[in-house]
């Protein structure tokens, strides 16, 4: 058996948990990030990157080469609500390097900033490598049990990080209490093919009793149909072809590629959660990210989250390895820190699944466009404050640490 020594150690290899370990090898602190996976080729489907995560690339020296990464560019969301078209958020508004959303695969991120990481000779990147266990000595965490293809081993570590998503090891492991907040949606995911039209918009149809997001990714459509929670079976018990119907119903432009949609293997479901962690963090441990607080599909704003998680954990404990061990001090400082955003945000998404969402679902009646967002054809200007919300946040986080290349 082997054993490694680490001050940090990092379990997930998502978007918190990359950012993070390249900001505390760029700070010259000794990392290493487990990721279960042989790769970080998947079907994430949050393939969005929001302005504040490009501010701080550009804040990073990184925000050049990640350009040049193949992607696409929405600067409006668009929605129609009964045949009423709206722009819902005007990103074109914001004053950031890039007022827009980038649509790019999760897995050319994640490889884009694994590959920065590299650079640092602290950073320790072990894929196919996956938590079976924390190590505990008394009541503090001191590292964890893992496992990679050939054998297990133990990574002992000042501190340990749970960035491992809503299903987080780490934190069932820690038995970390969670609060449920209970939303009553879920998404069915599938691709449709695209003609581009020159248009670089999302989309969201609204109509009696349906819902859907249609993301722009050149060649195809990522298309997100909400439904109640819990109707998935009835809706596959009804057939694909009534499926099929009803999505034509609601967005009828999309007849020529819906002969596409073959079989029910095509749709990928999500049981949408909304939770946190009442506390992310015991004596030696902490969680960001998902792992801390999974949040709802809209707006796409999980990634942005888990970005902004480490970067205010980065900007927390850099200084504090510099004098001594992190302690439960320092974690109570990143979740106080993080907290406000995370509350808000879910608090806002909390309602908009309860009091616009759900009635929509369950409508029978024609909808009519409501007045607050009459007031966004009225007044573009007030476009500007779902595109915050949406692209920068409630609290964003600035890179306050320095490179550091010392021995």
């Amino acid at each position: 058996m082997k054993d490694i020594h680490t001050q940090c150690v990092i379990a997930g290899g998502g978007p918190a948990g990359i950012m993070l370990a390249y900001l505390l090898a760029r700070s010259n602190i000794d990392v290493v990030v487990l990721e279960k996976w042989p790769d970080f080729f998947r079907d994430f489907r949050g393939d969005t990157i929001h302005p504040s995560t490009m501010e701080i690339l550009y804040e990073l020296g990184l925000l050049e080469e990640f350009l040049k990464l193949p992607h696409n560019e929405t600067r409006q969301m668009a929605g129609h609500i009964s045949g009423n078209e709206i722009i819902i958020a005007d990103f074109s508004r914001l004053h950031v390097h890039c007022p827009y959303i980038a649509f790019i695969p999760q897995w050319d991120f994640l490889n884009f900033m694994a590959e920065q990481g590299k650079i640092f000779p602290k950073f320790n990147l072990l894929m196919e490598t996956e938590v079976t266990d924390i190590i505990w000595q008394g009541e503090k965490s001191i590292g964890l049990k893992v496992k990679d293809k050939k054998e297990e081993f133990q990574i002992m570590a000042d501190v340990v990080i749970g960035a491992d998503g809503r299903h987080s090891t780490i934190r069932e492991k820690a038995n970390l209490k969670v609060k449920d907040l209970n939303v009553p949606i879920d998404v069915l995911w599938f691709r449709l093919p695209r003609i581009d039209d020159g248009t670089k918009q999302s989309f969201g149809y609204v109509d009696t009793g349906q819902m859907m997001v249609l993301l722009d990714r050149d060649d195809y459509w990522q298309c997100a149909y909400v439904i109640q929670k819990g109707d998935f079976n009835k809706i596959k018990v009804n057939g694909l072809d009534i499926f099929r119907k009803n999505i034509l119903k609601l967005v009828p432009f999309l007849s020529s590629g819906i002969d596409e949609l073959k079989n029910w293997e095509q749709v990928k479901f999500l049981s949408v959660a909304v939770d946190r962690l009442e506390i992310w963090y015991k004596e030696g441990l902490l969680c960001v990210g998902d792992s801390a607080h999974a949040m709802s599909p809209i707006g796409g704003v999980g990634i942005n989250l888990a970005i902004q998680d480490a970067v205010a954990t980065a900007n927390i404990l850099i200084p504090v390895f510099a004098k001594r061990v992190p302690t439960i001090v320092d974690f109570k400082r990143i979740q106080k820190r993080r907290e406000y955003q995370t509350k808000r945000t879910q608090g806002l998404q909390v309602f908009l699944h309860t009091h616009a969402i759900e009635p929509i679902l369950k409508s029978t009646n024609k909808l009519k466009l409501p007045f607050v967002f009459q007031l966004l054809n009225i007044f573009p200007i007030l476009r500007g404050i779902p595109a915050r919300i949406i692209g920068i946040g409630f609290r964003p986080e600035h890179v306050r640490t320095v490179e550091n290349h010392a021995n």
